[in-house]
């Protein structure tokens, strides 16, 4: 299985908000990460790059 740690990004500070993210969901500037225990998270911004072989995504602040 291929899961995601994700980060947000506000201008130049990188956060690691959630670990092993299995599902992202996009519904408008709204994005909702669900991890492979069913944790969940939404944060408002947009998806700036996805790496699978770095094993992460990167997520615009608003």
């Amino acid at each position: 299985m291929c899961e995601l740690n994700v980060f947000l990004l506000r201008g130049d500070e990188r956060e690691r908000i959630m670990d092993s993210v299995a599902r992202i969901f996009v519904e408008g500037n709204s994005i909702q990460l669900t991890g492979i225990l069913g944790d969940q998270m939404t944060v408002e911004g947009s998806i700036r790059e996805v790496n699978f072989s770095r094993g992460e995504a990167l997520i615009l602040a608003n």
